[in-house]
């Protein structure tokens, strides 16, 4: 499932994004004796699905547009002032975390800008799991605070 969403992203249609799926895995399966073990199967499996979405897309833009199916694609891109709007909100919320103590900071980056889980975050800094829970629950916390007393809304 994994798999399928993230070519899903790329190509953004799902009857494709299937097709992509099951015939990277059956390259996988046809050439598992390839893999080198010098990465994850994962990232060994996304690069192939990666390239085979990315060979769709090339494909794909050689196809002529259907003018009456591009009027009704939505766009979806944020206006100049949503843009300078979620700008302003991306340099509230920087500031707001250089007011944290080194030990929160940590947590919260490699948390939410690595995407670490708590077991590697407990890993990665030597300390128990619980402590990293209750690290991000007071960094969290302090984080809307400082976002509140700025007049935003951290809830939302």
């Amino acid at each position: 499932m994994r798999v399928y969403r993230f070519v899903l992203r790329i190509v953004n249609d799902a009857a494709t994004a299937e097709d992509l799926t099951s015939d990277a895995f059956l390259d996988v399966w046809k050439n598992a004796s390839r893999f080198e073990r010098c990465s994850q199967v994962s990232t060994w499996i996304l690069s192939i699905v990666r390239y085979k979405a990315l060979a769709a897309l090339r494909r794909r833009a050689n196809d002529p547009l259907d003018e009456k199916v591009a009027c009704k694609i939505p766009d979806t891109a944020d206006n100049p002032e949503v843009i300078v709007q979620k700008r302003n909100e991306s340099t509230v919320l920087q500031q707001c975390l250089t007011q944290l103590s080194p030990a929160h900071r940590e947590v919260i980056d490699l948390v939410y800008y690595h995407e670490k889980s708590i077991a590697e975050v407990a890993e990665i800094i030597g300390a128990p799991q619980n402590t990293v829970k209750t690290r991000m629950f007071h960094a969290r916390k302090r984080v809307a605070a400082l976002l509140d007393a700025r007049g935003f809304d951290a809830a939302a």
